[in-house]
């Protein structure tokens, strides 16, 4: 599995560097308050990763979050019923 990770890391770098290699223009990134000379590669790349980390948080904050409180409220639910103990072995016939 540790292989199959690697392998794909190493997918996802080399996709990265050919996009940084094969997109040199140089742009400005124009904001209200500054302007960020860079190259268009780097440019996808930072709003790919963005959007990854943006998407991803969003994830965390509408399902992640809400199933974990779920959790512990059932947790606390379950601790709190006693546990059914099971009737005592009556000495039978052996079966």
């Amino acid at each position: 599995m540790n292989m199959f990770r690697l392998v794909i890391a190493l997918v996802f770098l080399a996709v990265g560097l050919l996009v940084g290699v094969l997109n040199t223009q140089p742009i400005t990134l124009d904001f209200l308050f500054a302007e960020f000379p860079t190259s268009s590669g780097a440019a996808i790349i930072v709003s790919l990763l963005a959007g990854v980390l943006i998407g991803g948080l969003i994830v965390v904050a509408t399902l992640v979050l809400p199933m974990y409180a779920k959790l512990r409220k059932a947790n606390k639910a379950q601790a709190a019923v006693p546990p059914v103990s099971s009737p005592p072995a009556s000495p039978g016939n052996g079966i």
